[in-house]
């Protein structure tokens, strides 16, 4: 396959627009995206991991959905997780920003974990349950969440596709005691940036966009492998695959290509213990491997907000002793006059 059909496979274009193409690499395209839907995601063992979804649609906006519809037209959302240190993409999943999608992203992504991890995320509030379902209460989880000025600098409030600046951050302490320094969402909003730009179909305002569901997850597989393979992070120096210490050396399209031909669809992993990190503060392990017994110097972000919308109670006055009763005075005997001369009158 030449460097034309190696630009036409990496860039997920559609059908259509591929068309130029002879009809027999056409169809090996198709195949190989199809492949790479099936592709076993490789396991790592991450200690920071942050998630986020990455809005698309299928065939037609939501708004223009009708009954009539498949299930998978319109808004397609792309979960997706990354590993803060090798910047490699472990889990993703495609499907409609809801509980249920919410849910099978977390539970894969908890079944490629070797180690438990320090989670964060957005606001999104599905994650939270997920969470807890998957990794249960001992994992460190944060969410994080950017809130942007609207209005400001003379921007008009319909401005969509550039938020204003001046962010100011919140971060919340959902589950555990995680370290606010090193919980951001940077990296994996910075690979969204880079996916609508390497995934033709996720571009906005053009006519790349997935016409199936099916076509538009294996686009969306397939992008993120190549990722993980063949393309060097800048701060890196190499792939993220190098990086997390899968492979010692960046791989060609012709080998990911051969590789995809000959791979056969796997079943997804399944979910192993997971093994405590160890903490940076002064801890004792708890018995039988079940974590750590951690000393919080000070409290976390969430018990701050607690005790701040919380009013203090008010002060006990103190108990005053009973007053003495007051002395009687005492009655003194008065002699009454009975047969005595009555007043002059004047």
């Amino acid at each position: 396959m030449d460097r034309r059909l190696h630009r036409e496979f990496l860039q997920s274009e559609t059908p259509a627009l591929t068309a130029r193409l002879h009809e027999p690499d056409r169809v090996r395209i198709e195949d190989l995206r199809g492949r790479a839907r099936g592709i076993v995601r490789l396991s790592a063992e991450p200690g920071e991991d942050q998630v986020d979804e990455i809005w698309s649609f299928v065939q037609k906006k939501q708004a223009r959905v009708t009954e009539a519809d498949p299930p998978d037209v319109g808004e397609a959302y792309t979960f997706v997780a990354i590993d803060a240190t090798s910047r490699m993409v472990i889990s993703w999943r495609v499907g409609k920003r809801d509980q249920a999608t919410t849910d099978a992203f977390i539970a894969d992504l908890r079944a490629r974990m070797l180690v438990m991890p320090q989670l964060t995320s957005d606001g999104f509030a599905p994650y939270i349950p997920a969470v807890g379902a998957s990794f249960g209460t001992s994992i460190d989880y944060m969410q994080t969440v950017k809130n942007y000025r609207s209005g400001s600098r003379g921007r008009r409030d319909d401005h969509r596709y550039e938020p204003p600046r001046d962010p100011f951050i919140t971060k919340s302490t959902v589950y555990g005691a995680p370290d606010p320094a090193k919980a951001s969402t940077s990296y994996v909003e910075r690979l969204n940036g880079s996916t609508r730009h390497s995934n033709g179909r996720m571009r906005r305002l053009c006519y790349a966009f997935s016409k199936k569901g099916g076509h538009h997850a294996a686009a969306v597989a397939l992008n993120y492998v190549a990722y993980n393979l063949t393309r060097v992070v800048r701060a890196l120096r190499v792939t993220p695959a190098m990086q997390a210490g899968i492979t010692d050396h960046v791989w060609t399209l012709d080998e990911l290509l051969d590789t995809l031909l000959v791979e056969e669809e796997h079943a997804a992993p399944e979910a192993k213990p997971l093994t405590h990190r160890e903490p940076s503060a002064p801890a004792r392990a708890l018995p039988a491997g079940r974590g750590f017994l951690r000393l919080v110097t000070e409290p976390t972000p969430a018990l701050k907000q607690r005790r701040r919308s919380e009013p203090p109670p008010p002060p006990a006055s103190p108990v005053q002793a009973a007053p003495p009763p007051p002395d009687e005075p005492q009655r003194g005997m008065v002699q009454l006059d009975l047969f005595g001369a009555p007043p002059e009158e004047s």
